[in-house]
Parts: structure tokens; sequence; C-alpha cells
């Protein structure tokens, strides 16, 4: 039986995200970029190892109380077996816990999978952020969980 867990992105990890990224992103993550996150108080960076090896990988910044997805990443022979679904519910709740109102991320358009995550984790869509993505170029849609319905209708107040 395939064991999956969610552990703290760690020293030990570098190596393997830094290629997970070149093999999912266009513009990739270097690995220097990754450790400088072991340190920033504002990020929560998590790993997905199944069966001892890494799978995949989210990470996350808190801004007061809010919360910026920055990457979620599995690779391809680890996908459609729930590790993505882990990893955002391990930022969801670490959201909540710290008190956040919401959480807010980029998705490509084009990337019905992880369109149809997010949406079956509460996710709606908030807006569009023209030509975001380059290689190829896309629009982002924007897709926010909101914590609370005090901060939604704050939110829709400003728009």
């Amino acid at each position: 039986m395939e064991e999956l867990k969610i552990v703290p992105m760690a020293e030990r990890h570098l190596d393997d995200l830094a290629e997970l990224e070149r093999i999912c992103f266009s513009q990739p993550w270097t690995r220097a970029g990754l450790a400088a996150e072991l340190g920033n108080p504002a990020a929560v960076f998590a790993v997905a190892e199944r069966n001892g090896e890494t799978a995949g990988y989210a990470g996350m910044h808190r801004v007061v109380d809010e919360c910026y997805v920055d990457n979620v990443a599995v690779l391809p022979r680890h996908r459609r077996k729930g590790t993505a679904r882990m990893l955002m519910e391990f930022l969801i709740n670490s959201a909540r816990e710290n008190g956040a109102k919401f959480i807010t991320l980029e998705v490509r358009p084009s990337n019905t999978g992880a369109l149809a995550l997010y949406k079956s984790l509460g996710f709606r869509e908030a807006g569009r952020r023209r030509n975001f993505y380059r290689l190829p170029a896309e629009d982002a849609l924007i897709l926010t969980l909101f914590f609370s319905s005090d901060a939604h209708e704050k939110q829709i107040e400003k728009t």
C-alpha cells in the first residue's frame, strides 16, 4: 500500500523540487529561490512524499490575514492520486489555523484539472489577470477561497 504524507519543505527536498519545477513549469523557480523560502517567516511550503519519494509540493505566503498560493506541482507519475488535493488541504488548513480571511491563487484557464480541483475545494473565480503567463502566453484566472462571509462581502464591496 502506498503511503502519502505531507511534510514541511526542508533542505533535503531542494534538489528534487528544483527538478520538479523544471518538469512542470515553463518559468521554474530555481533551487536558490526555493532555498530562500526555508528562512522566510511568511512562507508555508510543504512536500508530498509517497513511500519516501518526493511526489510534489505546494507553497504559499501569508501577509497579515491573507494567503497567496505560489505553486502547486506534482510529478506526472504521481498525478491523479490525490497528491495535489492533500497539498492544497494542508495549505488551506494552515491558512485557517493562522487566522487568514482568505486564500487565493492564479491558474491557467487551460489547466482544467487544476481548475476542477480548486473548485471542488471551494475556490471561486474572483477575477482575471491579462497576459499573466508566458511560454505560452495566457491569462490567469484568480481563484479565491474565503473563510468567512464577512471577508467575502468586503471583497465584493471593493469591486
